[in-house]
């Protein structure tokens, strides 16, 4: 099946009982059993619901994987991959990454034991320089968010596979569409759902998708005994956010890349962060691992101060100033104040994310306005 073919039919079952051709919302707690331990597969909605069930299913299809599981946020869904660890356990992670994940990180998981080391994965030998025989995950995201480094899925998932260690990519940035992980070898794919595949930034909710019946196993128990999960009203705007994808990404690659090499044009701009550039660095690999290279940019200003960063970012009329990504509107973003305020100043310039970069979430508005506006805030 073909994959625009593939999101709109992913998940989607007429409903028996009426024929209904969008799954029905599911708004109950719980449901009713004919004896005890009778019951048509569902006994209580935190375990079961059928709504969620219908997502999990097009979250596994979309993924090229058999099996998926629904939180109730991006981190919800990180959160569980590391509860799968024990005091002792290490894991290698990406340099460049969303902050949430890194506060989840050092901030939560760090005092229960587990040790975690962050490395510049744009060359795997990096990686594999940081494992030891206590490394059980590697954790990666590509492009990362905000500096578009691009990791080489296969050759981490062999590094992985080589340690006895599990492989998970946040494939947030890229989506389904653009980018399938599990066919390069990883574990699990993990997707702050909130973002592209929810479209329209009207819901908060996070996926894993893996292949493994035990891995999945595990992590429906954690799901069910830990209790992030989505309702049934999140899980139906995600399922119809899943239908549009395709259309929506093709237009947020097409206007990203008109974005792009128009920023790199422009004086006043000193470097734009987008893998669809032939100097970018590993573009052969995402030009390998990809089937485009999305609406996500950075770029950093010529006058390289938080002033005049903060001026254009307060500049804008068509993007919106906010946190998040991937709605249909296009968003402007401040990494360094917001979603990455969470990781220390020494850190983030170390890893190159500076204080006056900008982050743009290209959306699917007409490109040639979505210039302009750029245009009048730049100067």
């Amino acid at each position: 099946m073909k994959l625009a073919t593939k999101m709109i039919h992913a998940g989607a079952e007429p409903d028996p009982s009426t024929g209904a051709i969008m799954t029905p919302i599911y708004q109950t707690s719980t449901f009713v059993q004919a004896a005890p331990g009778d019951h048509k597969g569902f006994e209580y909605a935190r375990s079961q619901n059928p709504t969620r069930f219908a997502l999990e299913a097009a979250y596994a299809e979309i993924e090229n994987g058999r099996f998926g599981l629904a939180f109730s946020s991006g981190v919800a869904a990180t959160d569980a991959v590391i509860k799968l660890l024990q005091p002792g356990d290490e894991v290698v992670c990406a340099n460049d990454m969303y902050g949430g994940t890194y506060r989840l990180f050092t901030k939560v998981f760090e005092k229960f034991g587990i040790r975690f080391h962050y490395v510049n994965m744009q060359d795997v030998a990096n990686v594999q320089a940081a494992m030891s025989e206590r490394t059980r995950l590697i954790w990666t995201e590509t492009p990362t968010n905000p500096l578009m480094n691009i990791t080489d899925i296969a050759a981490v998932a062999t590094i992985a596979r080589q340690a006895g260690a599990l492989l998970c990519v946040d494939n947030t940035f890229a989506s389904p569409y653009l980018q399938n992980p599990l066919d390069l070898g990883a574990d699990i794919v993990m997707h702050s759902a909130t973002k592209y595949l929810g479209g329209h930034s009207d819901v908060i909710q996070g996926c894993l998708v893996m292949n493994s019946q035990e891995l999945r196993d595990q992590l429906y128990f954690i799901q069910k005994s830990c209790g992030a999960v989505p309702g049934p009203m999140d899980c139906f705007l995600v399922l119809r956010g899943i239908k549009t994808l395709h259309v929506r990404m093709q237009r947020h690659c097409e206007n990203g890349a008109q974005v792009a090499h128009w920023l790199r044009q422009h004086p006043a701009v000193a470097r734009v962060y987008w893998p669809g550039f032939t100097d970018h660095p590993n573009h052969d690999i995402a030009q390998r691992q990809m089937r485009g290279f999305g609406g996500m940019i950075s770029f950093e200003l010529k006058n390289d101060s938080v002033e005049e960063a903060r001026r254009v970012l307060s500049s804008t009329r068509v993007f919106s100033l906010a946190e998040s990504l991937g709605g249909v509107e296009s968003l402007i973003n401040h990494p360094a104040s917001m979603t990455h305020a969470s990781i220390p100043r020494e850190e983030r310039i170390k890893n190159g994310l500076s204080d006056s970069l900008i982050r743009l979430s290209v959306g699917i508005e007409d490109a040639d306005d979505l210039i302009a506006d750029l245009a009048q805030a730049i100067g």
